[in-house]
């Protein structure tokens, strides 16, 4: 991904892997501030994963495997490694998905880590290519949440189509949902598209409706974190209610996400577990209570879309509509 700094521009992944310390950049803190952090342990990379330094699955399935050939590395037990990086976080396929391929490979682990990671970084790239073919010119694109580089170590998965179409010299407009209550849409898709110099405007998460209804989206664009057999699909809370929308207002919705997002060991949405946060995100922005200190607050990070709301699912072997999912099943683990 482009980083601007000053009158340079820097090319950077969002996660890498130097021996024996692993790097990331603190998605928490930007676009404030772009910070650089280090972890040099199992324990250090399930906080990191836990309190969000790393998120969007692709990225948290990056980390995992690095974590895995660190273990290695640094002389820690991998099953412990293992068990203790998959329990950061419930929601996300790819970080079991990482886990469990890397450990199939245990006679080198940092061999086969940066395998796993250079594929996501190749698969971001065809979900790119794959999905910039849907996007026609001057039209005019949703996102929600982020689903960018920061997300899938480069390129992104929902970002990728948008990435490539701007370097195929394609003009078209992205509007930005903000995505309470972390705000990863107005911190971080924005940041990443302004880096880009892609059109944007941030929006607030209720106003997609009012432009829906205006015809000034043509197509939404989400990324996702876990996705069953039947296509129906786990993403940040608020997609169900964008699909909704979409389907109401005649607006095409897809899915961008890599093989390693499907878990095709269940048969429905219905079988996701969803991860519920803690209160302060919610009554909180930044240092600041936006409702009452004792105020209850629930906070569930993910909503589950049925695939009956969706057009079709970008991925790195091309856009599939649910009935077609089925012929991903046999893209295996091995195929990285």
């Amino acid at each position: 991904m482009k980083v601007r700094e000053g009158n340079s521009i820097r090319e950077i992944t969002a996660v890498w892997y130097e021996k024996p310390i692993i790097k990331m950049i603190d998605q928490r803190i930007l676009p404030e501030e772009f910070k650089i952090v280090e972890i040099r342990n199992p324990e250090e990379l399930y906080s990191a994963i836990k309190t969000m330094v790393i998120r969007g699955a692709p990225s948290i399935g990056a980390a995992a495997a690095f974590g895995i050939a660190q273990a290695n590395d640094i002389g820690y037990d991998l099953n412990k490694a293992a068990s203790l990086i998959k329990s950061a976080r419930p929601t996300a396929y790819d970080l079991f998905y990482a886990v469990d391929y890397v450990m199939k490979h245990k006679e080198n682990p940092g061999e086969y880590a940066k395998k796993y990671v250079d594929s996501i970084v190749d698969k971001s790239r065809r979900i790119g290519i794959n999905g910039s073919k849907l996007i026609r010119e001057n039209y005019k694109i949703l996102t929600h949440c982020n689903a960018g580089a920061l997300a899938s170590v480069d390129y992104g998965t929902a970002l990728a189509p948008l990435r490539i179409a701007k370097n195929e010299g394609k003009h078209f407009h992205v509007w930005v949902d903000e995505t309470r209550p972390r705000l990863q849409g107005a911190r971080l898709t924005a940041w990443e598209l302004l880096q880009e110099g892609i059109d944007h405007q941030v929006i607030a998460d209720n106003a997609a409706g009012y432009l829906m209804k205006n015809g000034e989206i043509d197509m939404v664009i989400v990324g996702a974190d876990r996705i069953a057999a039947n296509g129906d699909f786990a993403n940040k809370i608020g997609t169900y209610e964008k699909a909704v929308l979409a389907k109401e207002n005649g607006v095409k919705f897809y899915v961008a996400a890599p093989i390693s997002t499907f878990d095709f060991t269940i048969e429905s949405g219905d079988k996701i577990p969803i991860e519920l946060r803690g209160e302060e995100e919610v009554k909180k922005i930044g240092d600041y209570y936006i409702s009452p200190k004792d105020s209850p607050a629930y906070n569930p990070a993910f909503d589950v879309t049925p695939s009956k709301y969706v057009t079709g699912y970008i991925t790195e072997y091309g856009v599939f509509k649910a009935e077609e999912i089925k012929n991903l099943r046999d893209k295996g683990i091995e195929e990285i």
